[in-house]
């Protein structure tokens, strides 16, 4: 018989898995553009409406954990996010650990908001200003969740956008635009949320034009399952959270 030789794959730094939404176009295609070689990144979705709401993000909780358990069966995987900053924050922190550990109990489980979090207080910043595509009842429960965690939202504003769809074809061009107008002197640093928006292609000219920081959910999503699965590189065109922390 031949002996057939084995090494530890193509993804023999770390395995991450995601938990998106059914409807989700952006995020792949950012996770992919922010990999290092030799990470495994790997996708499942989690059924929901084709409506950003207080209620069809909160009807999605259930659902995390019976997504999770789909990727990679059998298989370890070192971190899995729940990919959705809205719904982090809808449905809270610690039941959407509790879900995505259910699916991957090995799995280090953290999600969009989490990551956001740890990014702004990587970058040592509390006074921020946040701009994002949601309707007005998804901006108040954003603002409260990080008001509580001792964040100073200085200005927020939102484009009251209601489809996951719509949100997607927002221009990267518009978006500076929105970002710009968004920002405050006082604030620190500038948060913009929402993994749909292609924010990830302006941030370095979004941080030339304000001399801060710039956080996009996608960018903070990637720098916190990177160094929770001890994964420490850096990369000089995406922000100075991926180029310095």
């Amino acid at each position: 018989m031949r002996e057939i030789k084995s090494d530890a794959g193509r993804h023999h730094r770390a395995k991450i898995g995601f938990v998106l939404l059914a409807m989700e176009q952006t995020i792949e295609d950012d996770m992919f553009t922010l990999r290092p070689k030799g990470v495994g990144i790997h996708f499942t979705r989690a059924s929901m409406a084709n409506r950003v709401s207080v209620d069809t993000l909160a009807a999605m909780a259930s659902g995390i954990g019976d997504a999770a358990s789909l990727l990679l069966p059998e298989e370890p995987l070192d971190v899995v996010c729940y990919a959705c900053t809205s719904g982090s924050v809808v449905i809270g922190e610690d039941q959407v650990f509790a879900e995505l550990n259910r699916g991957k109990p090995t799995a280090r489980a953290t999600s969009l908001i989490t990551a956001v979090m740890r990014a702004l207080k990587a970058l040592k910043v509390s006074r921020i200003a946040i701009a994002t595509p949601y309707l007005a009842e998804v901006d108040a429960i954003e603002r409260s969740y990080m008001a509580a965690r001792g964040f100073e939202i200085v200005h927020m504003q939102g484009l009251g956008i209601e489809k996951d769809a719509d949100m997607v074809r927002v221009t990267p061009e518009a978006i500076l635009d929105f970002a710009l107008s968004v920002d405050r002197s006082d604030a620190e640093a500038l948060f913009i949320s929402c993994g749909a928006l292609r924010s990830l292609d302006i941030i370095e000219e979004l941080e030339r034009r304000l001399g801060k920081p710039v956080v996009t959910s996608n960018q903070a999503m990637m720098w916190d399952c990177l160094r929770l699965a001890g994964i420490a590189d850096q990369r000089d065109d995406y922000g100075i959270l991926l180029r310095e922390h």
